[in-house]
C-alpha cells in the first residue's frame, strides 16, 4: 500500500496501463523529438534482410520480413513497495522509417483479444491499425549489458484501424534488436515514483508468407 496515495501496487500499475490514447501519443512524439536532438542514431536497419540474431531470436519458417523501423523513446518504470518494478510497465516510443517519417507509435495498452490484458502495442501512424505482442519465453539476448535485451515477440492481438486500415494487422512476429539504454533504474526510490528511461531500438515486423 502506498502511504502517499492510499493505493496498492496493482492500482499503481493500472494507472500506467490505462492512460488515454491522446496522452500516450502526445508524450511519445514529444519524447522522440527531444531525444532525436540529443542522441545520434545507430546505423540504419536493413529494410530487406532479417537481422543477424541468435537462433532463439529467429522468426519461424513460413514468415517474411515486411517492415523495419527505428524507435526513439522511453522504457517506463514505477517504484513499488519492493523497489523499481521490473520489467518496465511499458514503452512510449515513436518509430521512424528511413526517411525519418513517423510510421508507428509504440506503447502499452489492453489487448481486447486477451480480455484486455496489458501488452506491448504497435499502432500504425497512418491508418491506426494495431497489433499487440508478447515476448516469447526464452527468446531474449543481451549483447550489451548497458541496454535492454533483444527480443522475439509473437503477435497475440490485432485490430483494424478506424476506417478499416490493415497495414499492421498481418503481423505475426516482431524482433526488437540493436537496443541502447532503457534499463531499470538502480537508484533508491519512494513508492509511486516514476522513471522514463531513454532507449532506442530497431523493430523488424514479419507476416505469414501467404499474406
Amino acid at each position: 500500500m502506498n502511504k502517499k496515495t492510499g493505493k496498492n501496487d496493482n492500482e499503481l500499475a493500472n494507472e500506467i496501463v490505462r492512460p488515454t490514447m491522446h496522452r500516450i501519443v502526445s508524450l511519445a512524439i514529444g519524447i522522440a523529438l527531444a531525444l532525436a536532438l540529443m542522441v545520434s542514431r545507430p546505423a540504419r536497419a536493413d529494410d530487406s534482410t532479417p537481422p543477424d540474431v541468435p537462433t532463439n531470436l529467429r522468426v519461424p519458417a513460413g514468415n517474411h520480413l515486411f517492415r523495419v523501423a527505428h524507435a526513439v523513446g522511453t522504457q517506463d518504470y514505477v517504484c513499488l513497495s519492493t523497489g523499481w518494478g521490473s520489467p518496465a510497465y511499458g514503452p512510449q516510443a515513436t518509430l521512424f522509417d528511413d526517411e525519418n517519417e513517423q510510421i508507428v507509435t509504440h506503447f502499452l495498452s489492453p489487448n481486447p483479444d486477451e480480455s484486455n490484458t496489458a501488452r506491448p502495442t504497435w499502432q500504425d501512424s497512418r491508418d491506426s491499425s494495431t497489433v499487440w505482442a508478447n515476448p516469447i519465453q526464452g527468446a531474449s539476448y543481451t549483447p550489451d549489458p548497458s541496454a535492454i535485451p533483444w527480443l522475439l515477440l509473437k503477435v497475440v492481438g490485432r485490430a483494424e484501424g478506424a476506417a478499416g486500415g490493415d497495414r499492421m494487422t498481418g503481423t505475426t512476429f516482431i524482433q526488437r534488436v540493436n537496443t541502447t539504454g532503457g534499463l531499470k533504474p538502480t537508484t533508491p526510490c519512494s513508492e509511486g515514483d516514476r522513471a522514463l528511461v531513454p532507449y532506442t531500438a530497431d523493430y523488424y515486423f514479419y507476416k505469414a508468407d501467404n499474406k
